[in-house]
C-alpha cells in the first residue's frame, strides 16, 4: 500500500471523500434491505434512513450519514498519520546510549542520513531534528537550541489542531441538520394538522391521525439520529486527536533526551 505521505494531502482528501460517500451508499443500502420489514409500529429503517418518506432516497437521515462517514474518512487520515509518525521514532536517528555527546562536528552524520532518506520535510521528528541541529550550529548555544525545539513544537501542536477544524465542524454540523429535520417534520405535521377530516368520519380520523404522527415521526428520528452521530463521531475525534498529540509530545521527549541533552557547547567563543 502506497504511504500516505507520498500523497499529497488534498489530493488523499478527495480520494478518501469519495471512498466515503459510496461507503455511505452502501451502509444506507445495506440497512434498506436489511431492516426494510413490513410492520405495524416504528421501523428501524424508518427512523435511520427515513425510508418511509416519499422523497427517498433523498432525505435528510440519508445526507447525515454522508456527512458521518465524511468525518470517519478524516479521522481515519489522521490515525494514518498519528501511526506513521510513531513509527519515526523506530529509525533511532539519534544516539541512545548513556555515554554519548554531540559537538558540532558530530552533528553532520545525523543531517546526511536525515537528507539521504529525503523525508526530513515529511515527519515532524526529522524536521526536529533539522531545525534544532541548525539553530545550535548557527550559534553554538544549547539553550537557544532547547528554546527553538519547544516553540517548534508548540507550532505543531497548533498545526495538528487547525486540521481537526473540518471534523469539528462536521460534529456541530450533523445535530444542525437533525434540528433542520426537527423543523421540517414539525411544519409538515402543522400543514397536515388543518386538513384533519369530519369527526363523525372514523377511518377518515384514524388516517389522518396517522398521517400526522408519521409527519412528527421524520422531527424526532431526524434529531435521534443526528445525536447518535455526533456523540460517535466526537468520541472518535477525542481518541484520535489525543492520540496523535501524544505522538508529538513522545517525538519532543526523544529529541529533548538524545539531542538537547547531549549537545556540548563547544569553550571557544
Amino acid at each position: 500500500m502506497t504511504n500516505i505521505l507520498e500523497i499529497k494531502e488534498s489530493h488523499l482528501r478527495v480520494t478518501v471523500a469519495l471512498i466515503s460517500v459510496i461507503l455511505a451508499a452502501v451502509w444506507i443500502l445495506v440497512i434498506d434491505l436489511a431492516l426494510n420489514t413490513p410492520a405495524d409500529g416504528i421501523r428501524i429503517v424508518d427512523v435511520l434512513i427515513d425510508r418511509a418518506n416519499e422523497l427517498y432516497p433523498f432525505t435528510i437521515q440519508n445526507l447525515m450519514w454522508i456527512f458521518f462517514f465524511f468525518g470517519l474518512g478524516e479521522l481515519w487520515i489522521r490515525n494514518q498519520r498519528a501511526n506513521i509518525e510513531a513509527q519515526q521514532l523506530g529509525l533511532r536517528l539519534l544516539p541512545e546510549d548513556e555515554e554519548t555527546l554531540l559537538r558540532g562536528k558530530d552533528l553532520g552524520s545525523i543531517v546526511l542520513s536525515i537528507r539521504g532518506a529525503g523525508s526530513q520535510r515529511l515527519y515532524y521528528l526529522q524536521e526536529l531534528i533539522m531545525r534544532t541541529i541548525q539553530q545550535f550550529r548557527l550559534n553554538d548555544s544549547v539553550a537557544q537550541a532547547d528554546s527553538l525545539l519547544n516553540t517548534s513544537l508548540d507550532l505543531i501542536h497548533a498545526e495538528l489542531d487547525i486540521k481537526y477544524n473540518m471534523l469539528r465542524y462536521i460534529s456541530w454540523l450533523l445535530p444542525t441538520l437533525g434540528f433542520i429535520g426537527t423543523v421540517v417534520g414539525i411544519s409538515l405535521a402543522l400543514g397536515e394538522a388543518g386538513n384533519m377530516p369530519e369527526v363523525t368520519d372514523g377511518d377518515a380520523i384514524k388516517a389522518w391521525m396517522g398521517l400526522l404522527t408519521a409527519k412528527l415521526g421524520i422531527a424526532f428520528n431526524t434529531t435521534l439520529v443526528a445525536l447518535l452521530q455526533s456523540a460517535v463521531l466526537v468520541f472518535l475525534i477525542h481518541i484520535v486527536q489525543a492520540k496523535e498529540e501524544e505522538g508529538v509530545n513522545r517525538i519532543g521527549r526523544y529529541c529533548l533526551h538524545n539531542l538537547i541533552n547531549r549537545l556540548y557547547e563547544s569553550q571557544e567563543r
